[in-house]
């Protein structure tokens, strides 16, 4: 397995998750947010959580989730880590790692050095922070927008925290990534897709291959 940590985010299939396996990610994750395409219930999630293989995070995506719907979720699915995607404050973010017991990584949305302090704020409360590019005003996804950002603008930059880089990352332009940002952790969805939310195995075992 690479030495840098990939994840997968988006799956929906048990096929997905076992390309995903096979290709040596160290983190799945299952999108729960209705208007994604790679959007999972909670039937399918358990089912799929259940068959993900000893030693890799299952990992679920939330955005501005209620507490009646996290709590289903931590008692319907197996989960190691709860991600949240949305525009939860540092306060909240506390409050959920403490009340689910879970490790928890919050998503920020980088598209210029303005938005780089708020990983700061939110290293002080996460377990993990996820660097992501912001999406567009008025764009129906927080994330999985097949968008990057100005990778420069976070090289050389450490927290407090484990974090993972994301945004419009694919096998061709993940290892350019990392040489650029010094990431040890990326996360994928859209760039390992055939179409959206139909993961490719053959793009999955590229991008961490390319990744390591």
């Amino acid at each position: 397995m690479s030495d840098i940590r990939v994840k997968i985010c988006g799956l929906r299939d048990r096929a997905a998750v076992e390309a995903a396996a096979r290709a040596g990610a160290a983190y799945v994750g299952f999108v729960f947010f209705p208007r994604s395409p790679r959007s999972v219930d909670l039937a399918q999630a358990a089912e799929l959580a259940a068959g993900v293989p000893v030693g890799m995070a299952r990992v679920a995506l939330t955005v501005d989730a209620e507490d009646a719907a996290l709590e289903a979720l931590v008692e319907t699915v197996p989960l190691d880590m709860l991600q949240l995607h949305g525009n939860e404050p540092p306060d909240r973010v506390a409050r959920l790692r403490a009340r689910f017991g879970l490790p928890v990584m919050k998503a920020v949305g980088v598209a210029d050095e303005a938005d780089l302090p708020a990983l700061q704020e939110y290293a002080r409360v996460a377990d993990q922070v996820l660097v992501d590019a912001k999406a567009p005003k008025g764009a129906v996804l927080p994330g999985g927008n097949g968008l990057s950002f100005d990778w420069r603008m976070i090289a050389g930059r450490r927290w407090p925290v484990p974090w993972m880089l994301a945004g419009g990352l694919t096998p061709e332009n993940v290892a350019e990534a990392i040489r650029l940002t010094g990431a040890r952790q990326v996360d994928v969805s859209s760039g390992v897709e055939s179409a959206p939310g139909v993961k490719d195995a053959v793009r999955m075992a590229r991008f961490v291959k390319a990744a390591g």
